[in-house]
Formats: C-alpha cells, structure tokens, sequence
C-alpha cells in the first residue's frame, strides 16, 4: 500500500459509492419485475416498449452489482493492507488512477495489457 494515500478519503468515497448503488437498487426493483404478457391490458406496441425498458433496468442492475463487487474487493484491501498495489503487478496505482475510480484494482499498464 501507498504510504502516501489518504485511506480514509477513498474509504469514504467507496462506502458512500455503495450505499448510492443500494439506494438505486431499491428504487429500480420495480421496473426489473416481469412484463405483464395479457394484451388485452397493455397493447403490442406498449408491451415491448415494457420490455425493452425491464431489459435496460435488468443491465443496469448487472452493471450496479458488478461494481458493488469491486467496491467491496476495494473495501477489503483497504482492511488488509494492499490498496492502492496493482493485483497484477503489485506495483502502486497511482493517486490519478485511484481518484477516477478508487475502486480500481490495477494500474495502468495491467489495465491495458488486460484490455480492461
């Protein structure tokens, strides 16, 4: 880990993040519920609006959890001591890097060599 980081700043960026992502969850559940198929209801062209809007609401809520994920993985780093180490190369990430995103794993030479 970085001497030099301010842990407890990216910590609170990180657990503020997750809470946001919480709240969000919360208030999509309903539009991730399954489309009502009684056309008698809804008409054809309204259902598959319905169903574009649940497919979108359903990639979000991928997308939000999967960066849950690494909010918890940066959490937890943070706690063990390896924050702000490339898992790859366990060289520092630099403060630039972490500031965009602190929930980064790697630097920036790994992040290219991965494609990520």
């Amino acid at each position: 880990m970085s001497a030099d980081l301010n842990l407890a700043s990216f910590r609170q960026r990180l657990e503020a993040r997750r809470e946001e992502l919480k709240a969000l969850q919360a208030i999509s559940a309903g539009s991730r519920d399954a489309v009502e198929l009684d056309q008698t209801s809804v008409g054809r062209v309204s259902r598959i609006d319905a169903i574009q809007q649940q497919q979108m609401a359903l990639a979000s809520e991928r997308q939000r959890k999967e960066e849950l994920v690494r909010i918890e993985a940066a959490l937890q780093r943070i706690v063990d001591g390896s924050y702000g180490e490339c898992l790859m190369c366990e060289e520092p990430i630099t403060e630039k890097r972490l500031d965009f995103d602190p929930a980064l794993a790697t630097c920036v030479n790994c992040a290219t060599r991965s494609g990520r």
